[in-house]
């Protein structure tokens, strides 16, 4: 859990990074079969480093980023690390990550499958619309289904092609679909 390896006591941020890989280490020779060590939204601790001296948070985390380093060069396991903000990432971790990975969104007739499959009442003809015209990961849209159950059971209305497109389209927050500004 990426959050709590973060502190606001100086120093004991750096020693519960470190502690995270021997843990691993110890659990690893208990083990059959090599575990895997998860950095779930690993641009929380790999970011890219700041200017040392600009402040003490950001020379704390560099030194967190320092130790992530050197570990994950003697790094003898199995490592993931997932992240939507690849850009956010220091590149002195990018040689110590054998394989990257990128995770696109669905092709045309993937996405097509995935929005029959999570909504089953559309029909082919719908979940191809849907398909060629909204470009979403899965996720958003397992997010959109789980709008139309809410639709269906917890307002009891009936769902409709357009109630979903409506849900498509106000499913990302980068779209010209967006809510009222608020403030100046």
């Amino acid at each position: 859990d990426i959050s709590k390896t973060k502190s606001m006591y100086f120093g004991e941020s750096q020693i519960i990074i470190k502690k995270v890989f021997t843990e691993y280490e110890s659990y690893k020779e208990e083990e059959k079969v090599c575990p895997i060590l998860l950095f779930n939204e690993a641009d929380a601790i790999i970011g890219k480093r700041k200017n040392a001296g600009v402040s003490p948070v950001a020379d704390t985390e560099n030194a967190i980023q320092n130790i992530l380093l050197e570990e994950l060069e003697n790094f003898n396991g199995i490592l993931f690390a997932t992240t939507n903000l690849v850009n956010n990432i220091d590149s002195a971790f990018e040689r110590r990550f054998l394989f990257k990975i990128k995770f696109e969104a669905p092709s045309q007739e993937h996405a097509s499958k995935i929005w029959k499959a999570k909504i089953p009442s559309i029909s082919k003809k719908d979940s191809e619309f849907l398909a060629s015209n909204f470009k979403l990961s899965g996720g958003e849209m397992v997010n959109i289904a789980r709008k139309c159950i809410m639709e269906e059971v917890v307002l009891g209305q009936k769902l409709t092609l357009d109630k979903i497109i409506t849900f498509c389209s106000n499913e990302k927050w980068n779209t010209e679909n967006q809510y009222s500004k608020i403030g100046f």
